[in-house]
């Protein structure tokens, strides 16, 4: 069977205009979570910066 060239236009416009995933809206919850996670990690690394400036060793 041999693809038509209006086909093929179609079915590669198709996948080059998918419908875009959308996510769902973050709830408080999962909101406090992510930036207490995201500050632990900063406050975590500024702290790696500072024992690395002053020459201690990490435990």
């Amino acid at each position: 069977m041999r693809d038509h060239p209006a086909s093929r236009a179609l079915r590669e416009a198709n996948r080059a205009f998918k419908p875009v995933e959308t996510k769902k809206p973050m709830s408080d919850y999962a909101k406090a979570q992510q930036s207490l996670h995201e500050n632990r990690e900063r406050l975590k690394a500024e702290r790696l910066a500072r024992e690395a400036k002053q020459g201690k060793h990490p435990r």
